[in-house]
């Protein structure tokens, strides 16, 4: 259910609504957050923030657009998350805070916060499967890294580990099998 009060409150949470004292330029926004402009702009492009803009459509920034800027660095230096992957994130993130504000909002009845505590749940739990994935994908990079390691660190010793990786060598010519001619 939803009030007029309620979405009010909503809209003012929103990025991009704080008030102008509050807003930043996009240069500003890029130097402070270590990205460049282009890539401001084309997080806004893919929909992954929404920023502020002066009656002359110049961008401007709120603190809640440059910790959403700071969560999708985040997420790709620390899980190497693509930017696909971080919309779906983002987009737990912002329902998870929804359920958050619904579920401790007096008017919301038993039922309905057994429902939201269930959503919430599958969103954590879809979340641990894309941080799974990644983490298994990191897991087979670094056996394989771990095993060349062993290789080269054996080669620099003189001993090449034969079990590790198969030698290439050159192929052996084939030779047909030669009968003996009758005399």
């Amino acid at each position: 259910m939803s009030t007029p009060a309620r979405e009010l409150k909503q809209e003012e949470e929103q990025p991009g609504t704080s008030p102008p004292s509050d807003l930043v330029s996009i240069g500003a926004a890029a130097v402070a957050l270590g990205v460049s402009e282009r890539a401001l702009r084309y997080y806004q492009q893919l929909g992954l923030i929404s920023c502020g803009r002066t009656p002359g459509g110049t961008r401007r920034y709120s603190e809640a657009d440059l910790a959403r800027v700071a969560r999708i660095r985040e997420l790709q230096s620390l899980l190497g998350l693509e930017l696909d992957e971080i919309a779906i994130v983002l987009a737990n993130d912002d329902r998870l805070a929804e359920i958050r504000q619904a579920y401790h909002d007096e008017r919301t009845g038993e039922a309905e916060r057994l429902e939201l505590a269930r959503e919430c749940l599958a969103l954590l739990e879809h979340l641990r499967v894309i941080v799974r994935t990644k983490q298994a994908a990191m897991g087979k990079f670094l056996a394989d890294l771990d095993q060349r390691i062993a290789h080269t660190q054996d080669v620099l010793k003189g001993q090449p580990r034969a079990a590790s990786r198969p030698e290439r060598s050159s192929p052996k010519p084939s030779v047909a099998p030669t009968r003996p001619r009758p005399h």
